[in-house]
């Protein structure tokens, strides 16, 4: 018995999207209560390159790429920090966990957070670097995670458009009322 092979529809496609959304945003867990969103800002807005604690990264420094002449070949300056990622997360807000686990940075068969710097010509320059790439990644992780606080008058702004948009969509469904009641006879006017 033969059986048709189909492509997929569109419509298929679309509730295999929507699973999958549905599905990361299970997986993230519930949506985050006021309390936590407000610790997390309150972390971010605190964080600074000497946060993380250097105790629990790993520093290597190997040879770097690049133009540089001789100073290339002969000192090893690019500096590569590992960070293991089970030492790390607890001392994340657990609203950043998915977004530093699913950064480019994160090596997923050691499990480690993993950057590099070749910038400059001074190992110890090329550390600091590191160290500020992973403040900007965890910063980054909080801007995607974290969403804004939203100002008073910025809540009766979108509010008063939300009413507005409502009031001319309610005025064109009369309009449209108004008109096929026409249409079908009638519709107010005097026949005599």
């Amino acid at each position: 018995m033969l059986q048709r092979m189909s492509r997929p529809s569109a419509l298929d496609s679309l509730r295999a999207i929507r699973f999958k959304r549905s599905y990361a945003a299970a997986r993230h867990g519930a949506p985050a209560d006021e309390a936590d969103l407000s610790a997390a800002r309150t972390w971010l807005s605190n964080l600074t390159p000497n946060t993380i604690p250097r105790t629990i990264c790993q520093i290597s420094f190997s040879r770097s790429s690049g133009p540089g002449g001789q100073n290339v070949n002969k000192v090893s300056s690019k500096a590569t920090l590992r960070i293991p990622t089970p030492a790390l997360l607890p001392l994340l807000p657990a609203l950043l966990h998915p977004h530093i686990l699913s950064s480019r940075y994160h090596a997923a068969k050691s499990n480690d957070l993993v950057i590099q710097a070749d910038e400059s010509r001074k190992q110890a320059d090329n550390v600091e670097a590191c160290f500020r790439k992973l403040s900007e990644v965890v910063a980054e992780a909080g801007r995607e995670a974290v969403p804004g606080e939203t100002s008073a008058a910025q809540g009766k702004r979108v509010e008063g458009l939300q009413k507005a948009e409502a009031a001319g969509r309610r005025r064109m469904k009369e309009m449209q009322s108004k008109k096929k009641s026409a249409r079908r006879g009638g519709g107010g006017r005097d026949e005599g």
